[in-house]
């Protein structure tokens, strides 16, 4: 793969990701535990394939609609559509008809990944109130069917993931593990929060490990892995085989690799890196956006990427007020480049994205 950065910004990532070792679930390879978790309206190509370049061992796209891709929507089918450069990738589809779901996964298939997921955690209501994303806990009875036929329309890998349960008192991953590899399903991610629980409270880290008491399948936990401290320590701790990362890359794009650095020793990524990350980002976003679109979605990177940085919120209050994208940038550059070497500083307890993101 063919780098897009700086020779000195890939030796840092090179020498952290060396000490990374390499997994298998089921019949994937990935280069490290550390996956990028799906996001809505945030894991597209563009970004998936930054990721990948900062340390990610592989990536899983947003949610896409099954229904879209079979009525040949555009915007869906685009969504779709692979980076060249990108590997170890997933497709995620969502929807609550096994048939449609099976013909989508077909021709989301036909672009390539590496694997199919099937997004079964989704609390969001518009997508739960017509019976997919989490609402698909719920009645265990029907996954096995579900699963069959959707497996039936495949010959990549088939994944999906979850959640603990709808809410407290219904907290049957285990059962709904058990019937996956029944049907060949051949690994799962699973978030530590009930749908009930959106976003907020805690991941339940205690559940997830008790999981792979059975070991029935390859498991990926996620749950509150903000910083390089907690992925850190749960790398430690866990007997999960890999670690999905969400919200924590989008304030720290390095958290791939920094979650490899040894005790005492402090992360070698600076501001100016953070700025190269966004130059770089910014050419893979472009062929993809017309220029108002381009910088709002851009923006709202970049005021991720500044959080925990001194003089962050003055910053994300000017960059709001830009519509053009060299302004955008300019200012962007000026912000970074005033940082020298300055260090972020960011409370993991603070709420972030609580509202949801797929």
């Amino acid at each position: 793969m063919a780098t897009m950065l700086s020779s000195e910004l890939k030796s840092k990532i090179d020498t952290l990701k060396s000490r990374a070792p390499k997994i298998k679930l089921g019949r994937i390879d990935f280069d490290t535990p550390l996956l990028l978790a799906p996001m809505s309206a945030i894991c597209t190509a563009p970004f998936r394939t930054l990721m990948m370049e900062l340390g990610a061992g592989g990536t899983v796209s947003e949610l896409i609609s099954c229904h879209g891709i079979n009525h040949g929507n555009e915007r869906t089918r685009k969504m779709l559509e692979l980076d060249p450069r990108e590997r170890h990738t997933g497709l995620q589809l969502f929807g609550e008809d096994a048939e449609s779901m099976a013909s989508a996964a077909r021709i989301a298939e036909s672009f390539g990944p590496d694997f199919v997921d099937i997004n079964m955690g989704c609390p969001v209501r518009k997508v739960v109130t017509k019976g997919g994303g989490s609402a698909l806990l719920k009645e265990t009875a029907k996954l096995g069917g579900f699963f069959r036929t959707i497996k039936s329309a495949l010959t990549c890998p088939l994944t999906i993931k979850i959640r603990t349960g709808w809410d407290d008192e219904s907290l049957n991953a285990e059962e709904v593990i058990r019937i996956a590899r029944e049907e060949g399903v051949e690994f799962v991610a699973i978030h530590g929060r009930t749908r009930t629980q959106q976003y907020t409270g805690q991941a339940n880290w205690d559940y997830i490990e008790g999981l792979n008491q059975a070991a029935v399948l390859p498991l990926i936990g996620n749950g509150d892995l903000h910083n390089y401290f907690q992925v850190r320590d749960r790398l430690q701790k866990t007997s999960c085989q890999a670690l999905m990362l969400g919200r924590g890359p989008l304030r720290n794009p390095f958290l791939f690799c920094d979650s490899f650095l040894r005790e005492g020793e402090a992360s070698p990524f600076t501001p100016r890196d953070y700025l190269e990350v966004i130059e770089v980002l910014t050419e893979l976003m472009a062929p993809h956006y017309q220029d108002r679109i381009l910088v709002v979605q851009l923006r709202k990177h970049i005021m991720w990427f500044a959080a925990g940085f001194p003089g962050a919120s003055q910053f994300r209050a000017s960059l709001f007020h830009q519509t053009l994208l060299e302004p955008t940038m300019e200012l962007t550059r000026q912000y970074f480049l005033s940082l020298e070497n300055k260090s972020k500083d960011i409370d993991p307890s603070e709420a972030f994205m609580t509202s949801g993101h797929g």
